[in-house]
C-alpha cells in the first residue's frame, strides 16, 4: 500500500487505491524525442555529439545552458496541466530527476536549479490531491547506457568510487523532500539499472542500502525498484512480503525488440494481457506496476532511439530492411493521419493494457505529452477520445478474466 503521511486520507488516497498515472518525462532529464525543439539546432549536424543533457550542457556551457533549461523547467510542466490530468482521473505523477539535481559533481557539465521546480509540481500535485512518485532515472557513469539516463553511451555506473555514495546521497535528498510534502508516497531506487552492465548482485546491494537510506529519513515513503529488466520471479529474495514498504516497477514496450514490433494488432493484444497476468501473480506478494509504456507500436517517433538515429521499423536502425516490405514511417506518429481502423485498435490497445496492468497494481503511462510523438502523449490521446477519461476498463472487457 501507499502509506500517507497526512492522517486525512482523502477517497482519492485509499491505501488500495490502483494506480493510474503518467511520467513527467523531459523534465528534468532531457530526452531528445519528447523535446526535439530543445535539439533541433543540431539536427543538421550529422556529428554532433549533442545527443543528451550531458552533452547539451557540455556543447553549450553552463550559462547558457542553464538559461535554456531554467525557460524548460519552468514552461514545459504548468499546473494548467496538472489540473487537466486530475480532470482525466490521472491520481500518480512519476516524476523522472537526475543525481545531478540533488548531489551533483561539480566537474560535470550539468546545471542546477530544479528543485524549486519540482517543489513547485509537489504543491499543485496536494492541490489536486495526486500521489508522486520521485524517480531517480540518472545516476553516475551511467546506469543503462541510454540518453534518459543523461549521458548516452557506456554503463559505468558503480564503476566509479563515488557513484552508489552519490546515488544515496541523491536518495536522501529526495527523502527530505518527501518529508515536507505528503503528496510523495514513494521513491524510486533508481530508473532501468541494466541486468547487462551491472550485476544484478550489485543491484539487490544498491537497493537494500536504498531501502535503508530513505526509511532513515522518510519512514512514511514507500520504495520502487525496477525489475532490471529482468522477469519478477528474480526479485522474489528481495522484495519483502510488507506490502506497504516497497513496489516492484516493471516497464513494458512494444517496439524496441524486433520480433515484437512484427506482432499483428491481434498480438500487441494478446501480449499485454499475458504481461497483466505475470504482473498480477507476482502483485500477491509484492505491489507490482507497469511504470511505464505507451501506444506506440512503432520506433517511428522521431529520434526515438537517439538523437540523429532512424527506426527499425523502416529499416534505418539497426535493421537494413523495414519490417514488412514497403513499410516506412510516414504518418505512424501523426494522430491527424491515423486511419479509423488504426483509431479503433489504439483504442481496444490502451484497454488492453489498463486491464492487463491493474491485474497488478496499476500503471503510469509514458508520457503525460510530448511536442510530436502522438502515440506516448497521454493529454493529446485522450483529447482525441483514444483514451477514454475515465481510464477505465469497464467500457468494455479486453483481457479475458
Amino acid at each position: 500500500a501507499f502509506v500517507l503521511a497526512s492522517p486525512v486520507v482523502t477517497k482519492r488516497q485509499e491505501e488500495y487505491e490502483l494506480v493510474r498515472g503518467v511520467n513527467l518525462g523531459g523534465l528534468f532529464l532531457l530526452e531528445p524525442w519528447i523535446t526535439p525543439s530543445l535539439f533541433e539546432e543540431w539536427a543538421k549536424s550529422p556529428n554532433s555529439t549533442v545527443v543528451d543533457e550531458w552533452n547539451y550542457c557540455r556543447v553549450l556551457g553552463k550559462a547558457e545552458c542553464s538559461r535554456r533549461l531554467t525557460k524548460h523547467w519552468g514552461t514545459f510542466v504548468q499546473e494548467t496541466d496538472i489540473a487537466e490530468l486530475a480532470g482525466m482521473h490521472i491520481n500518480t505523477l512519476r516524476i523522472p530527476i537526475g543525481y545531478w539535481a540533488l548531489a551533483p559533481d561539480p566537474s560535470d557539465p550539468y546545471v542546477q536549479g530544479q528543485l524549486p521546480f519540482l517543489e513547485r509540481i509537489l504543491g499543485w500535485a496536494g492541490n489536486y490531491r495526486m500521489r508522486v512518485i520521485l524517480d531517480l532515472h540518472g545516476v553516475p557513469g551511467s546506469q543503462n547506457g541510454f540518453d534518459n539516463s543523461g549521458k548516452r553511451g557506456d554503463i559505468r555506473w558503480t564503476k566509479g568510487i563515488n557513484d552508489i555514495q552519490r546515488s544515496l546521497d541523491s536518495l536522501a535528498v529526495l527523502a527530505n523532500i518527501a518529508k515536507r510534502h505528503s503528496s510523495v508516497v514513494a521513491i524510486q531506487a533508481v530508473n532501468e539499472p541494466a541486468n547487462w552492465g551491472v550485476p544484478k548482485a550489485t543491484i539487490v546491494q544498491y537497493y537494500n542500502m536504498a531501502y535503508s537510506s530513505v526509511k532513515s529519513i522518510a519512514p512514511q515513503v514507500a520504495l520502487a525498484f525496477h525489475d532490471a529488466f529482468l522477469p519478477p520471479s528474480e526479485w522474489s529474495e528481495i522484495m519483502p512480503h510488507n506490502l506497504a514498504d516497497s513496489l516492484l516497477d516493471t516497464h513494458i514496450y512494444h517496439v524496441f525488440v524486433e520480433d515484437q514490433l512484427r506482432l499483428s494488432p491481434n498480438e500487441h493484444i494478446e501480449k499485454a494481457c499475458k504481461d497483466g497476468r505475470d504482473i498480477g501473480g507476482f502483485n500477491t506478494r509484492t505491489r507490482t506496476i507497469c511504470g511505464e509504456f505507451s501506444l506506440a507500436t512503432t520506433d517511428c517517433a522521431r529520434w526515438l532511439n537517439g538523437f540523429q538515429t532512424g527506426a527499425r521499423w523502416d529499416g534505418t536502425y539497426l535493421t537494413n530492411a523495414p519490417i514488412a516490405e514497403g513499410e516506412t514511417c510516414d504518418g505512424k506518429e501523426e494522430l491527424e493521419s491515423w486511419s479509423d481502423k488504426k483509431k479503433q485498435f489504439m483504442r481496444k490497445f490502451a484497454m488492453a493494457q489498463f486491464q492487463a496492468y491493474e491485474m497488478g497494481s496499476g500503471w503510469i503511462f509514458w508520457n503525460f505529452k510530448t511536442e510530436s510523438a502522438d502515440a506516448w502523449n497521454y493529454m493529446k490521446l485522450v483529447d482525441a477520445g483514444i483514451i477514454p477519461n475515465p481510464p477505465v476498463g469497464t467500457t468494455f472487457s479486453v483481457c479475458p478474466k
